[in-house]
């Protein structure tokens, strides 16, 4: 592909991100239910370090676009798109159907002190307490490594594993909000693999 090329995809990505992120805050503003919570003993035990805003964001999306380096063709770029699509449309399902907040004394930890903390406070501005099962940081971060993998090797893991850290130590999400977010991610990814390449 030329240069031309990975400008078009590069660009065609934000558009695909940001137009995404509209869905996902539709669903939380038209959820069918009043979102319950999970009361686990497990996430009131975990510390909340507000440090890990800065991977929660800054790391998150900019391996996102990073996608966009290892694909070698306008094929591969629809077969990566849509798999981000696909996984787009199963948690707004998921969101619509079973929708989960976490506790709202959760946000009460944030005493808008740090810079770290008054970010994160821009984030909860427009990220709502709901949406938050399973998680979509993680789902995405794991179809994302997936791609990655064939080119960085086992290190692209460290991408969802980071980003799940981050999401419990920020307190975005509960501890069970990640393996299912994970799970979602690599069935989405194996799904189109399979639909898509064959």
């Amino acid at each position: 592909m030329t240069t031309t090329d990975y400008l078009i995809h590069l660009v065609l990505s934000v558009i695909l991100i940001v137009g995404g992120y509209q869905f996902y805050f539709w669903c939380q503003r038209n959820s069918p239910v009043a979102p319950r919570e999970f009361k686990l003993a497990l996430d009131e035990r975990l510390p909340y370090c507000p440090s890990w805003v800065w991977i929660y964001s800054f790391l998150y999306y900019p391996l996102i676009v990073c996608v966009n380096l290892v694909t070698s063709s306008a094929r591969e770029f629809t077969h990566v798109a849509t798999s981000y699509l696909v996984l787009l449309s199963l948690q707004m399902a998921c969101f619509l159907a079973f929708p989960v907040a976490t506790p709202e004394h959760w946000r009460h930890y944030n005493q808008r002190r740090t810079l770290a903390e008054r970010f994160l406070a821009l984030v909860q501005k427009f990220d709502a307490r709901s949406n938050s099962f399973p998680s979509m940081h993680v789902s995405v971060a794991m179809l994302t490594a997936l791609h990655l993998a064939p080119h960085a090797g086992p290190a692209a893991f460290a991408f969802p594993v980071l980003i799940a850290l981050s999401c419990i130590f920020t307190k975005q999400h509960y501890v069970i909000d990640l393996p299912a977010g994970a799970l979602l991610g690599w069935g989405t990814y194996r799904a189109c693999t399979r639909l898509l390449l064959s």
